[in-house]
């Protein structure tokens, strides 16, 4: 990663030319893979659970172990589900987006998608900041 003081603002185009690019296609393509059905998966246990509670509350309150009952045991499910979803998505997120993420912000910071137009301000010069 570049020093701060050797940094310059990318242009406009260059944020398009990295979108553009067909690294940043693969890396959507490979986040929605996993988001879109993941999304889906959970919204649809957690309207399972809230149809459950509401239309079968007999099948809810059925005693598993001593004052614990299904409808509790599928409510602490919820935020299990959420724990593991944020596991497998960190892991889905190291092992096939970031290193493309991650060569992506190096291209863009080494200027390898400028094109021929206007360069950044140089940052060390006294130009505009990053926010």
């Amino acid at each position: 990663m570049t020093e701060p003081a050797e940094r310059r603002l990318l242009t406009p185009e260059e944020y398009r030319q990295a979108q553009d690019s067909p690294e940043f296609t693969e890396l959507r393509r490979r986040f929605r893979r996993f988001a879109f059905p993941m999304t889906v998966a959970f919204l649809a246990w957690y309207l399972l659970y809230v149809l459950l509670s509401t239309y079968a509350p007999d099948f809810m309150s059925t005693q598993v172990f001593g004052n614990v009952n299904l409808g509790v045991l599928l409510g602490l499910g919820q935020f299990v589900s959420t724990f593991v979803i944020t596991h497998l998505y960190v892991a889905h997120a190291n092992r096939r987006t970031d290193p493309i993420a991650d060569e992506m912000r190096e291209r863009l910071e080494s200027h390898q998608y400028a094109g021929s137009g206007r360069r950044g301000t140089d940052i060390s010069k006294g130009g505009a900041t990053r926010a």
